[in-house]
C-alpha cells in the first residue's frame, strides 16, 4: 500500500505487527515441541496462549480504526523464525539447542518490543487514546516475557556450557585412545623390522649348511 500520511504509516505498521503474530502462532508449536528444557518448554507454550490474546487486541484496533489486518508479510519476523528452524534442523536435541532457540526467540520478543513502542508512539501522537491503551498492554506482555526468558536462560545457558565440556572431554579421550592405537602400530612395526634382517640371516645360514651337506 502507498504510504502517503501518518495514518498511511501507522497502518502499516500495525498490519506488520499482525503478520509477525500470526507467523508466530504458526512457528511455536514446532519450537516448543523441539525443546528439552521444561523450563523453557513452559514459557513457550505460555507465550503462546498469550500471543492468541494478542492477535486478538490487534483485531480490535482494526475494528476501531474500521481498516483490514491482512494484505501484508513482516519480511524480519520470517527471517527470525526461519533462523529458528534452522537451528532445530541442525543442532541435536538437547542443551545446546535449547540455548540456540531461546537466544532465537529473544530476537523475536526485542523486535515485538521495537514494534508495538513504534506504534504506542503513533497512537499517543495521533490521540487514539483506546488504540494507545490496548497496544500499551501487548507492549508491556512483551516486555515481561522477554524478562521470563532472560531469566530461563540462566539455566539453560549453564547445561549447554556444561554440556558442551563433556563432549570436549570425550573427543580427547577419543583423541588419545587414538594416538596411544598408533603407537602400539609404530612399536609393532619396528619390532617386525629389527626381526627381519634376523630371519633373513638365519634363513641363509640354513642355505650355506644345506649346501655344504
Amino acid at each position: 500500500m502507498p504510504i502517503k500520511t501518518v495514518d498511511d504509516l501507522f497502518l502499516n505498521e500495525l498490519k506488520d505487527i499482525y503478520s509477525a503474530e500470526k507467523q508466530a502462532i504458526r512457528a511455536y508449536p514446532r519450537l516448543a515441541k523441539a525443546v528439552q528444557s521444561e523450563e523453557l518448554k513452559q514459557a513457550l507454550q505460555e507465550h503462546l496462549e498469550q500471543t492468541k490474546g494478542q492477535i486478538e487486541r490487534l483485531d480490535r484496533v482494526f475494528e476501531k480504526l474500521e481498516k483490514r489486518s491482512g494484505g501484508k508479510t513482516c519480511e524480519a519476523m520470517k527471517g527470525l523464525l526461519e533462523e529458528a528452524v534452522e537451528h532445530v534442523e541442525e543442532i541435536e536435541s538437547g542443551s545446546l539447542l535449547d540455548a540456540a532457540l531461546l537466544a532465537g526467540m529473544q530476537r523475536v520478543e526485542h523486535y515485538e518490543i521495537a514494534s508495538y513502542g513504534t506504534v504506542v508512539a503513533f497512537a499517543e501522537a495521533m490521540g487514539q487514546q483506546e488504540i494507545q491503551q490496548l497496544l500499551e498492554q501487548t507492549l508491556q506482555e512483551e516486555k515481561e516475557t522477554d524478562q521470563k526468558l532472560t531469566e530461563v536462560s540462566r539455566n539453560v545457558n549453564k547445561e549447554a556450557i556444561g554440556g558442551g565440556e563433556e563432549q570436549d572431554e570425550e573427543e580427547e579421550d577419543e583423541e588419545q585412545d587414538d594416538e596411544e592405537e598408533g603407537d602400539e602400530e609404530e612399536e609393532e612395526d619396528e619390532d617386525e623390522g629389527k626381526a627381519a634382517p634376523k630371519k633373513a640371516a638365519a634363513k641363509k645360514s640354513a642355505v650355506k649348511k644345506s649346501a655344504k651337506k
